[in-house]
């Protein structure tokens, strides 16, 4: 089973529709934390502002997050299901994240070398620095383009699976073992998006 989290901020509906698109069976939208801990693997799409993530805190779903990934689920957050994945978001500083990597998301600068910087970073970007023991990136290449809409983002790290360089660099996948995130949005990311997702359900 694979247990979609819902915390009235994801997009959910393009995210199943891919899943299904690739062969996913037994997909339940779900914001039950006893689904969570029973998944095979679990998956949180996010769009919007990171306080809408205090909702996963309140129903219990940061704590069954927390010990489904210890048992070795695998969990693939989307745009803010990544930002989660860290300890918090200067967007909400008063709203903790899971806390599974190091650092806070920042908002993109106002200027990035002498030049105003648009935010958000919306449309396509190339995926550098995809690292060769990436498992959710096996067979992506880097320069591929996937497709973004984001103003705060992730620092760049020893986890970093790949980045993507807008107003410097910053994480646009991130992998620990079974935990892994990615900025962009794969069910809107054509074939590169599709493989991350075919790669993710193949764990």
């Amino acid at each position: 089973m694979i247990a979609v989290i819902d915390y009235k901020a994801g997009n959910l509906t393009s995210v199943v529709k891919a899943l299904k698109h690739l062969g996913a069976n037994g997909i339940v939208i779900t914001q039950d934390p006893a689904e969570v801990l029973r998944a095979d693997k679990i998956v949180l799409p996010g769009v919007g502002h990171f306080q809408s993530t205090q909702l996963l805190a309140d129903l219990g779903l940061t704590q069954a997050t927390r010990e489904a990934v210890a048992k070795g689920t695998p969990f693939l957050g989307i745009c803010v299901g990544l930002q989660w994945l860290y300890e918090g978001s200067t967007e909400a500083p008063e709203t903790a994240g899971l806390g599974h990597f190091g650092g806070q998301c920042e908002r993109f600068p106002a200027t990035f070398e002498g030049t105003e910087l648009k935010s958000p970073h919306v449309g396509w970007n190339s995926l550098e620095n995809v690292r060769e023991d990436s498992r959710l990136l096996a067979g992506v290449t880097p320069g591929s383009f996937v497709y973004y809409t984001h103003s705060w983002r992730a620092p760049v790290s020893a986890d970093t699976a790949a980045a993507t360089m807008y107003g410097g660099a910053f994480t646009a996948a991130v992998e620990r073992g079974n935990v892994m995130g990615v900025q962009f949005h794969p069910e809107k990311s054509a074939e590169t998006g599709l493989r991350v997702l075919q790669n993710f359900l193949a764990l």
